[in-house]
């Protein structure tokens, strides 16, 4: 079982700091602190998503935690509750209402629980709780996701894989959000000269969209163990192979950071197999991944 955070950013929105040396492992690890827009502010606000199923469970608990936090590091949160996803549907029709999005907006922080459900599965695709992320992601332009991912030594023995496997995994997950597959055009089901419905998907990626994932990441590795290993599909597509390009040509600028490559079939396979491996050696490490073509919800 694996202890999991996901962190949506925007360029130099976080930064990621040494913590103390835990008593249950000889790792260091990581926490992970907001960049303040002042260094002197004490009180901010947060705009709470509930969203949908476990969601308004879970941020309930993450409230009370993150208060109890502010209290001890002498700071104080503003909540504002808006509704999203198919609560907002149920409301008021719409997966992400402009209320909703005007508040995340003006919020410093965006606390978000979960998002559909099988309620909501036959709506039309425009009244779906998932495109409700998707505009959101797309409004706050929250362009990198970071994904930790840390087996508890207390909870190895919950993890479906052999323990061997799964004891000591500690990986990070930086996967793009706002590019590729999701938002690239043109996209829609249309009909072709036959008369046939053609469903198009457009994977496309600017420069400019690569470079600023991938300095994120390398930064990101660099404040680990500098081991990066880039996840593409650069042996089919000319996305992927733009993709590696870049991401190797920024290196150079990086060069206390490992880059190394892997096609996306065969990192999901590996990550499964031997998650703790280096992607160039046997010896366990972090395993860091770019995420170009396969994007997990």
């Amino acid at each position: 079982m694996a202890a999991f955070l996901q962190t949506n950013i925007t360029l130099d929105s976080i930064k990621i700091v040494p913590g103390r040396y835990s008593s249950l492992t000889d790792r260091a690890p990581y926490r992970i602190r907001c960049a303040a827009a002042s260094p002197v502010k004490k009180r901010y606000n947060i705009a709470l998503l509930p969203g949908d199923g476990i969601g308004p469970e879970v941020i309930s608990v993450a409230k009370n935690v993150l208060q109890k936090a502010g209290f001890l590091q002498g700071l104080e949160f503003d909540f504002q509750e808006m509704p999203f996803g198919g609560a907002a549907l149920d409301l008021v029709g719409v997966p992400l209402p402009e209320e909703t999005s005007t508040a995340a907006k003006q919020s410093d922080a965006v606390l978000l629980g979960a998002i559909g459900g099988y309620k909501w599965d036959k709506n039309e695709k425009h009244l779906r709780p998932e495109m409700g992320l998707l505009h959101l992601r797309r409004d706050l332009k929250v362009f990198a996701n970071l994904r930790p991912a840390t087996v508890l030594p207390q909870l190895v023995d919950a993890s479906t894989l052999k323990k061997e496997v799964a004891q000591g995994v500690d990986m990070m997950i930086v996967r793009e959000l706002i590019g590729g597959i999701y938002f690239g055009e043109p996209r829609g089901i249309t009909i072709n000269e036959n008369g046939e419905e053609v469903g198009v998907n457009t994977e496309i990626y600017a420069a400019h969209e690569i470079d600023r994932i991938a300095r994120v990441a390398f930064e990101t590795a660099r404040k680990r163990r500098g081991k990066l290993c880039s996840v593409d599909k650069a042996n089919v597509l000319d996305a992927s192979i733009l993709w590696r390009k870049r991401v190797t040509a920024l290196a150079s600028e990086y060069p206390d950071v490992e880059l190394s490559h892997m096609y996306v079939d065969n990192a999901a396979m590996q990550l499964i197999r031997y998650p703790k491996q280096v992607l160039t050696q046997s010896s366990p490490i972090t395993f860091l991944v770019i995420y170009c073509l396969m994007k997990l919800q």
